[in-house]
Parts: structure tokens; sequence; C-alpha cells
């Protein structure tokens, strides 16, 4: 019977990364079999019962989904405003799993979802740089100067912000204009402020690309799983980034 360390269990049931769990063994948030552990180098087979603050853990297979996420929807598990979160579309799926870092409420586009708490630190973390690419219209135009801005990082209340990658897609007058950003943080709202920080709002924000990903072929609203080529492209990328 194959055993695998406590840690990775919890990290593949999507709870949270390796590290974390770590962390939550020597806390004493752990039991196995009833029974609390905090000894670090535990292994478990699939009979054994694992339970996290008191929650037991499936066993499941790690799933990843490559989801087009329209507006309207929130990018967690559960909302306080009893608002439609993006995690109601999956019940029908049987295993519980997690958004993949978020998306606002008004923006849509490429989310991922999984039960792979390793996988999620991967693409979310920021030592991995992992590159969204977003489509942006802008009600108005920016200027030469600012598009260089944002190629440079321009300074939020957090920051400065990483350089970003800047295509523009049409910019005509008495049309919003519209741009194509790339960048590897995922701060809070991060497009929009980096539009407001020159006075110009985003009238609407979608984002196309996650890595090498694209929503292409997925209609709003629907999803498909990705392939384990895909998935072990994404984490290489993100290892290499980080080494």
């Amino acid at each position: 019977m194959t055993k695998v360390r406590l840690n990775k269990k919890i990290a593949d049931a999507g709870i949270t990364s390796r590290r974390k769990a770590e962390q939550l063994i020597l806390d004493g948030k752990v039991k196995v079999n009833g029974e609390v552990v905090r000894e670090l180098a535990t292994f478990i087979g699939n009979k054994d019962n694992v339970e996290v603050n008191g929650i037991q853990i499936e066993n499941e297979e790690p799933i990843y989904i490559l989801y087009h996420k329209p507006t309207g929807e929130i990018s967690s598990v559960e909302d306080d405003k009893d608002r439609k979160t993006v995690v109601d579309n999956f019940d029908h799926l049987g295993v519980r799993i997690y958004p993949v870092g978020r998306l606002d409420y008004d923006t849509s586009g490429i989310l991922l979802l999984s039960n792979d708490g390793d996988f999620t630190n991967y693409m979310t973390h920021p030592r991995y740089e992992v590159p969204k690419t977003y489509r942006v219209r802008v009600d108005g135009h920016l200027t030469p100067r600012q598009i260089a801005e944002l190629e440079t990082g321009v300074m939020l209340e957090d920051g400065k912000t990483a350089p970003a990658e800047v295509e523009i897609i049409r910019d005509v007058e008495n049309k919003d204009m519209i741009i194509q950003l790339s960048i590897h943080e995922g701060r809070n709202r991060q497009v929009r402020r980096m539009i407001e920080y020159f006075g110009k709002e985003v009238k609407k924000l979608k984002r196309i690309g996650f890595d090498f990903l694209t929503i292409e072929g997925v209609p709003t609203g629907e999803y498909r799983f990705l392939t384990p080529h895909e998935v072990k492209k994404l984490i290489g990328h993100s290892k290499q980034v980080s080494q």
C-alpha cells in the first residue's frame, strides 16, 4: 500500500500548501485515526482517516479545471452575502475544489480550480511569477507616456507594481481604448487600480490568458479539465522562475 507524507495529504485535499500544512500539524490541528499528530514525518495510507480542524479529508484524486468565469460570481467557496460563487457550478462533481487565486466579481475570464494545494501554491505565490493576461477596455485614452509607465511599474498604495507588458488593441478617436495587459502579480483589484492611477476607469475586464493557457474554445460559464501535460507544464514553468 502506497503511503504519503501527512502534509502532502492535506495539500492534495486543497486545504492549504504543504508548508502551511506543516504548521497545522505542529499546532495540533490535525488528527489521524482520531489521534492528534504533531510529528511532521508522519506517513499515511488511503485507509487512514485524517481530520483538519475537525473536518475529515476525503480520499480524492487531484482535479484541475479551467473555468471561463462570467461576471457576477464570487471567486470563493462561500459568500457571506449569499451571492453565487464559482464553486457552486461544480457541486455535481462530488468533490471539494477551490479557486486557484481569484477574479473580481465584475471580472470575467480564465479561473483555475483544483483540490491540489501544492498546485495552487505554485500558481498563486508571488515568487513563481505566473503571468496572467487581461483584455482591458478603458474609459478614455492612455497616452504613450502612461503606457510607458505601466511597462515600468506604477506606484499604488501597497507599493510599486512590477513591470507590465502592454499591447494596444484599439486606440481610435471617440471609442474606448482597448489594451492587452500582462502581469505576474496578483494584488487585489490590481489591473483596475493600475488604470485608476491615471484617473481612468476600467469599463470591462477579462482575463484571457494564464501562463500559456487561453480562454479559446471555452464558452462563458463553461469549463474543461486540464490535461496531465498542461498541469506538468504549468508547475514546471513556475519552478523554473523560482530557481
